[in-house]
């Protein structure tokens, strides 16, 4: 079982899986702080806030030590039942511009490829015709 395990993680494909996927991880480091510390803010301040993550609707009561606060964290971890539509629209900002770099990427990728060879019918031999007209020639005759 050893050796099957060993053939198994030696293969190509299954390297290049984990070489992707912590290349993925530190990318997907990188796009979420470009959507929170660049994009976000932007967005935030277009629609009257300089933090967009903190835009949600208390859903519950609130404990008396933080009533009136605006701290996302903070009412979350007491426990305060919230919807964080603000924390959702910057996820979901993460996952189209992650989306759309990876679709830059495979294009990219595709047009650096060669096309795949057009596989041409093979030729016949002369000589292999020429038998097969004669027997074909032969079974004609009456």
């Amino acid at each position: 079982m050893f050796k099957e395990f060993k053939a198994f993680i030696a293969r190509g494909n299954v390297l290049d899986l984990a070489v992707a996927v912590i290349i993925g991880g530190a990318f997907g480091k990188i796009i979420t702080s470009l959507t929170d510390d660049v994009i976000m803010p932007v967005i935030g301040k277009i629609f009257g806030g300089l933090d967009f993550s903190s835009y949600f609707v208390v859903l519950g009561t609130v404990p008396a030590a933080l009533a009136g606060s605006s701290d996302y964290a903070a009412l979350k971890k007491a426990g305060v039942p919230l919807l964080g539509y603000g924390a959702f629209v910057t996820a979901a900002v993460n996952f189209l511009i992650v989306a759309f770099i990876i679709f830059l990427i495979v294009r990219a990728v595709n047009r650096m490829m060669p096309p795949a060879p057009v596989v041409a019918e093979p030729v016949e031999p002369a000589d292999i015709t020429l038998l097969r007209e004669i027997r074909d020639a032969l079974k004609a005759r009456p």
